[in-house]
């Protein structure tokens, strides 16, 4: 999309979309990898994904340290690849359909700088992250928000503590829903109660422009499955009235009884999750896309989506306080020949004890999942 006006990316995001989180490639002397870099990226165009997040937890935090500077030349490169890739035969109708998002974080003087570096390199959106701000109060976070916001069309962020994320109240997310260029929200907080807090801020505000992202590896095809909660003329807001219809142009307000096949809903994912085995998530999305307005859902449903978690939390490394969740992805792409090794910038990062036999586990009790012969077919031509 390469920097596109807001109603377009609202418009793409709202369909639903798989948006794999960019993993960073890096050679045995922990140095950025570029050629594996880039062929990262054209696997995630190859397979059908709606965009990539650049510069987030899975592409490592630490590429902003000072002693690697990785930030600006990994947006570039992914950026760059992104339009290479979509150029290719058979990618000419994906046109204007690829979201370009970075992810921002820190203070706000340092999120205004990634946010021109992101528009600078032509990125549509920015994952903004308040992982770092645990002693401030709603106010200075929302007014946070808005800046950033001034600077690049935000997607909110809800993290999960276990990495670096902070509880973030009802209250709040329903005042970040009055940002006018806000045009996303993943969803991590890895709680149901959470994710349920979030949901109903945004439909208590009356906003329908707002796309609903899971983040939550833990619970993706149930998110992605359910009607949530619609709330009723009576308790819209825990007493606050919607939004009325003329606040924001083009946004439908709350209507007592809306009827149940319009509740809100998780549109798509953006996740670590995704970044392996994507175009299997491709798949996967299109597959809930095409059942999830049944009155009735076959119960099959369910299982696979326990063994999706299943196989969320052998990689991910759950029991283990996710400890190894970054090289458990690298050791999937590894396998598969597009990275070269786990490594991390920090070395201390690494799989955990027993998470080899866990991914052994998932991968053969669940054959259906990975895309080892999509990638295989095909990556010579990313390598080159």
């Amino acid at each position: 999309m390469a920097g596109s006006e807001p109603g377009v990316l609202r418009a793409h995001l709202l369909e639903g979309q798989v948006i794999p989180a960019h993993p960073l490639a890096l050679d045995r002397n922990r140095k950025l990898d570029e050629r594996r870099q880039r062929a990262l990226t054209f696997y995630y165009v190859a397979s059908g994904a709606g965009g990539v997040a650049v510069g987030v937890h899975t592409t490592q935090f630490e590429i902003r340290d000072p002693r690697y500077r990785l930030l600006a030349p990994v947006l570039e490169l992914a950026a760059d690849a992104a339009s290479e890739a979509l150029e290719l035969p058979g990618s000419n109708d994906r046109a204007g359909e690829f979201a370009m998002i970075a992810g921002i974080c820190g203070p706000t003087e340092q999120a205004m700088r990634e946010a021109a570096l992101a528009r600078d390199f032509g990125y549509d959106a920015g994952l903004l992250s308040l992982a770092g701000w645990n002693d401030a109060g709603d106010a200075e976070l929302l007014e946070h928000c808005r800046e950033v916001a001034s600077a690049i069309p935000i997607i909110g962020f809800y993290l999960q503590p276990a990495v670096g994320g902070r509880e973030l109240g009802y209250d709040f997310w329903r005042e970040l829903a009055e940002i006018p260029d806000l045009v996303a929200i993943k969803i991590a907080p890895f709680d149901r109660y959470r994710t349920l807090d979030v949901v109903r801020a945004v439909t208590d505000s009356g906003r329908r422009d707002v796309a609903l992202y899971t983040g939550n590896d833990d619970n993706i095809v149930v998110d992605l499955l359910t009607r949530f909660p619609v709330a009723d003329a009576n308790d819209a807001g825990a007493g606050r009235a919607a939004r009325p219809r003329e606040s924001i142009d083009g946004v439908i307000a709350l209507h007592p009884n809306r009827p149940l096949e319009r509740a809100p809903r998780m549109v798509g994912g953006l996740l670590g999750h995704w970044a392996f085995w994507t175009s299997r998530a491709v798949e996967l999305l299109s597959d809930i896309a095409d059942v999830r307005e049944d009155d009735e859902l076959d119960a099959t449903w369910l299982t696979r989506a326990a063994q999706i978690t299943d196989a969320n939390g052998a990689v991910f490394d759950a029991r283990n306080g996710f400890a190894g969740c970054i090289p458990g992805i690298h050791e999937i792409l590894r396998r598969q020949g597009l990275l070269e090794g786990t490594w991390c910038l920090d070395p201390e990062e690494c799989l955990s004890p027993g998470q080899i036999e866990e991914i052994d586990r998932v991968r053969a009790a669940y054959p259906w999942m990975n895309d080892d012969d999509f990638v295989a077919e095909r990556l010579d031509d990313w390598l080159r």
